[in-house]
């Protein structure tokens, strides 16, 4: 099968996944990255020392110079991440020049289980715009921390486990300074001027 016809099939199960599971995650933290006080939000973010799904190395210098728009969550996740992950792709595609600066990241919150390998899998499927993060447990640990972002292992009947998390998309200026967010479900045109806004925000200085 061919990455366009793998990516069609991909975003043809997420609308059947999303019509038939419930709220598997939930977004979460300290009050949600959506409810940050001025002072909270300025706390959001810092260093890290992953890997991007390449197997390339990856640190906070990444998110220097460009806005960037970040989501957290985790390959085998049934609905939300799928979903995000098919409208960040949709967004940036949509803007088209206008778009162009912003970067797009997905940073597992699951990382026993996503290593670089599928994280490629995944994130190409969607778009070639969005680089996949991972790396050991305890790195990966720590820029959830860093950004504030609620994960948690919820074991399940079978042996396996899923992941509740955050479910919001955090918008970073040129300077890694967290700016706000883009809920899950936000209203598309509404998401479009919050993108459009980070790109002339980062532009104008």
């Amino acid at each position: 099968m061919s990455l366009r016809s793998l990516r069609f099939a991909l975003w043809a199960l997420v609308a059947i996944v999303g019509g038939a599971m419930g709220g598997v995650l939930y977004s979460g933290g300290f009050s949600g990255p959506e409810q940050a006080t001025q002072q909270e939000a300025s706390t959001i973010g810092g260093t890290f020392d992953l890997v991007d799904h390449t197997g390339t190395a990856i640190n906070q210098d990444a998110l220097l110079g460009s806005p960037s728009v970040i989501f957290f969550g985790f390959t085998h996740c049934p609905e939300i991440c799928p979903t995000t992950l098919h409208d960040m792709a949709g967004w940036l595609e949509d803007l088209g020049p206008e778009g162009e600066a912003i970067k797009s990241y997905f940073v597992t919150v699951d990382p026993e289980r996503d290593t670089p390998e599928i994280m490629n899998d995944y994130v190409t499927a969607f778009s070639d715009r969005i680089t996949g993060i991972t790396g050991s447990p305890e790195k990966v640990t720590e820029i959830l921390q860093n950004y504030r972002v609620f994960a948690q292992k919820v074991r399940l009947g079978d042996g396996d486990y899923t992941m509740n998390h955050s479910a919001a998309i955090y918008l970073l200026d040129e300077e890694a300074d967290f700016v706000g967010t883009i809920s899950f479900g936000e209203d598309r045109e509404t998401a479009l001027q919050k993108l459009k806004n980070l790109a002339k925000r980062s532009q104008t200085g």
